[in-house]
């Protein structure tokens, strides 16, 4: 290999390091987001704000209650968390996969449902399940590692596999890093909760304010690596 190619390679690898560090800082503080506004949407409303596998199983067991008010209020978010998701990867199209103007209607959405009326209970929670789904697009993956912002059973399970295989002897990389996500959102949860206990649903300003922050985050990562983090 000449000298100047052995350079080149060994500079990537670097830059492929830094740029899965950086990312997955990023994806911790998107993490602490999303638990810190589920814990302070489910404390004061009872309704998971990011947590939908635990809205689908409340769908099902109101459905099998016949409580027609809670199926209606449940499936509204499950529809937005959808149509967020949906929106989430819409908005980072028509921004050229930038993460800062996604962030910041993640935070208008997140300061409108903490200071809308105590009456307007649901329109609030929609309002913050919508940018719970949006804030998956922020991103997708780091170094071909798929990430999960607002879930992390899929992280806690493939960081399982990859133990079981580690105890096998095989030496898979990448599956540690899959408690990020989950230390993010325990870490999120447990301000979230210590916030509403304090300002109830108007802690929700506490999560648009680190959304806001976050986007101003964003504009210091360089513009190539945001590419590789965000959907296609």
């Amino acid at each position: 290999m000449l000298p100047g190619s052995s350079y080149a390679s060994a500079r990537a690898m670097r830059t492929n390091r830094l740029r899965g560090k950086v990312g997955l800082y990023f994806v911790a503080a998107l993490s602490v987001l999303a638990g810190m506004t589920d814990a302070i949407g489910f404390m004061a409303t009872g309704d998971f704000v990011s947590f939908m596998s635990g809205n689908t199983t409340r769908l099902a067991v109101s459905l099998g209650e016949g409580d027609t008010s809670l199926v209606l209020r449940i499936g509204a978010l499950l529809l937005a968390f959808v149509v967020g998701n949906a929106l989430g990867v819409v908005v980072a199209r028509l921004s050229g996969r930038r993460p800062w103007p996604l962030l910041s209607l993640i935070a208008a959405l997140l300061a409108s449902a903490a200071l809308l009326p105590a009456a307007w209970q649901l329109p609030a929670l929609i309002a913050a399940v919508t940018a719970m789904g949006m804030i998956n697009a922020v991103v997708e993956e780091v170094n071909g590692l798929p990430i999960g912002l607002t879930y992390v059973t899929g992280a806690l399970s493939r960081f399982g596999r990859g133990l079981g295989r580690a105890l096998l002897g095989e030496r898979r990389q990448g599956w540690r890093v899959q408690l990020i996500p989950w230390a993010g959102m325990f870490a999120g949860a447990v301000a979230g909760a210590l916030l509403e206990q304090r300002f109830g649903i108007a802690a929700l300003l506490f999560s648009a304010l680190l959304a806001a922050a976050l986007a101003l985050v964003s504009l210091t990562i360089p513009r190539r690596w945001q590419l590789r983090y965000m959907p296609r």
